[in-house]
């Protein structure tokens, strides 16, 4: 069904409240020319003409279990604790979609699972050696609290200097910065990243596809050359070994053209320039050159840099991009709504590149709200099949290993049982992700996780340490303060429901888990709460964003 009428203009009016309170009095994002509402209600505009033209009827609107739950993933990085999804059923339904969006954007665990996204993407879930995640971490842990605008940090990033903990920002460099790599790698890495664009081959040979050539990349790359790692060591005073101490970016003098050589075997000369911007070879600060012409417009195009991360924002709530890949956009690859995506990049650079901001926007369309659950009118919407996305509904999305950690750790306190406190409890899940991670030895150091969602694998993380953890009865542990309440046996699988699935059991769940408590008797009882909250944790239900 459209919204139309009355209930479309009543929808946009409430939108435009929130967003407007959301921003706050004196605010930056307030004080910008973007009317939010409008925004929005052009993404739906544009998104339900798609429906109309490709004959496709939208899904209903997601229950409230099924959005907040999807919400909390997306924004949070972990599913819902009992106590948020209880208070989400007992509040009004319109107020509570927007105002949780605002709530989550302003709470820690936002900050967190943000900086776990952007630090993975940086430099990998593998730290590579003489990287410090702690001093990546530290930077976008500040960027996201501060909610600092998006052109500035990418700046920051390209532009770094120093001690690799004192300037976090450096080990993006670090992390792609090989020995007589002349920059190659962090070249393809930031255009792939920043500006959306896959050139990584262009370094030999004129791209098959997009009108990126062979010079384009060692113009790009030019801007990087003065970029200098430094890999101190120290004596260990225990052993009276050399061993790592601390890296560093400094510059380095480096004027003048590259030069690279053609397929043909002639050498070519590349200068400084990106698009139409070309700037003084003799310049001592090329990268903050480059920093200041990525907020430049493409022509009648907004800046990459702005186009590059709508694309991955609206892929991050979605499961898809506008183009398939997210990193590889261009006159190659049409986007599936680009109205959408021009005008959604253009209002971000209005708002001063305001972060928070895209993703309200994003969170307060129609197609986000909607089910994941699909009929014959919109089954051909099907984008894992390689059609086009037209979000006329919620696609399936698997967990990354990040979010069934904390998921996991959020349904059942298995994380209280680990001695040592925080820290202790920050290296275990590191132990544990890197069960997960493969990196690959090539130009980009790319990175695949092996953990996809499926069942088999789902039952591999589960059977561990942690998993006897998560389902254990014994005093202190979330499944033994369940039993122990006072109540029936009834509200005890409905607390389960809630804290693994957020939701409540069906009247046929209820049903089935009546009949073995029956059959187990009172010396199996607990083993069959166990059994369940063990089987609850391994279903798709809970490894799924849906």
């Amino acid at each position: 069904m459209h919204m139309t009428g009355h209930r479309g203009i009543i929808r946009n009016m409430a939108v435009g409240m929130v967003l407007a309170a959301a921003c706050g009095p004196g605010s930056e994002a307030a004080d910008s020319a973007v009317d939010d509402s409008a925004v929005v209600a052009f993404i739906d505009a544009q998104i339900e003409q798609a429906w109309r033209d490709n004959e496709v009827r939208p899904s209903e609107q997601a229950p409230q279990a099924e959005w907040v739950r999807r919400v909390y993933l997306d924004l949070a990085g972990r599913i819902p604790r009992v106590a948020e999804i209880q208070e989400a059923f007992e509040d009004d339904e319109p107020r509570l979609r927007t105002a949780l969006v605002n709530r989550l954007l302003e709470s820690s665990d936002f900050v967190r699972h943000f900086t776990t996204i952007w630090t993975n993407e940086c430099i990998g879930r593998a730290t590579p050696r003489r990287v410090s995640r702690r001093g990546m971490e530290k930077f976008f842990r500040e960027a996201f609290a501060r909610n600092r605008p998006w052109n500035d940090v990418v700046y920051d990033l390209i532009t770094a200097e120093g001690h690799f903990e004192e300037n976090g920002a450096v080990n993006y460099i670090l992390a792609q910065t090989q020995m007589r790599d002349d920059g190659v790698q962090l070249t393809a890495k930031t255009a792939r990243l920043f500006l959306g664009v896959q050139i990584q081959c262009t370094q030999c040979h004129n791209h098959p596809f997009n009108d990126w050539q062979q010079k384009q990349f060692w113009e790009l790359n030019s801007f990087f050359r003065q970029v200098r790692r430094i890999d101190h060591r120290r004596v260990d005073p225990d052993t009276g070994r050399m061993v790592d101490d601390y890296s560093e970016v400094v510059r380095r003098d480096f004027t003048g053209p590259v030069f690279f050589e053609k397929r043909s075997g002639l050498m070519q000369v590349a200068f400084p320039i990106l698009g139409d911007e070309r700037i003084d070879p003799d310049s001592e600060d090329r990268r903050g050159e480059l920093g200041r012409l990525l907020t430049r417009s493409q022509g009648d195009a907004p800046p990459l840099i702005a186009t590059a991360l709508v694309n991955r924002m609206w892929a991050h709530f979605f499961g898809y991009g506008f183009t398939r890949p997210v990193d590889d956009m261009g006159p190659h690859n049409a986007p599936s709504h680009p109205d959408v995506l021009d005008r959604l990049a253009r209002e971000f650079v209005a708002s001063g590149y305001d972060v928070r901001r895209l993703i309200r926007w994003i969170c307060s369309t129609r197609a986000y709200s909607l089910t994941s659950r699909f009929g014959r009118h919109n089954a051909a919407d099907d984008p894992a099949s390689g059609e086009m996305p037209l979000f006329s509904h919620m696609y399936v999305r698997a967990m990354t290993a990040e979010q069934l950690y904390d998921s996991l750790i959020t349904a059942t306190g298995a994380h209280q049982s680990v001695r040592g406190g925080r820290d202790a409890q920050r290296r275990q899940r590191r132990r544990w992700m890197q069960q997960f991670v493969r990196t690959f030895d090539n130009d980009e150091n790319a990175e695949t996780t092996t953990f996809n969602g499926t069942i088999p694998q789902a039952l591999m993380l589960m059977n561990s340490e942690l998993t006897a953890r998560a389902v254990s009865a014994e005093p202190g542990s979330f499944l033994y303060d369940v039993l122990s309440r006072p109540g029936s046996d009834t509200e005890r699988v409905q607390q389960l429901y809630l804290a693994a699935l957020s939701r409540k059991a069906t009247r046929a769940e209820l049903s089935r888990m009546r009949k073995i408590l029956r059959s187990s008797g009172p010396d199996g009882r607990v083993a069959a709460f166990q059994d369940l909250f063990w089987a609850l944790l391994n279903s798709n239900e809970f490894i799924l964003i849906h």
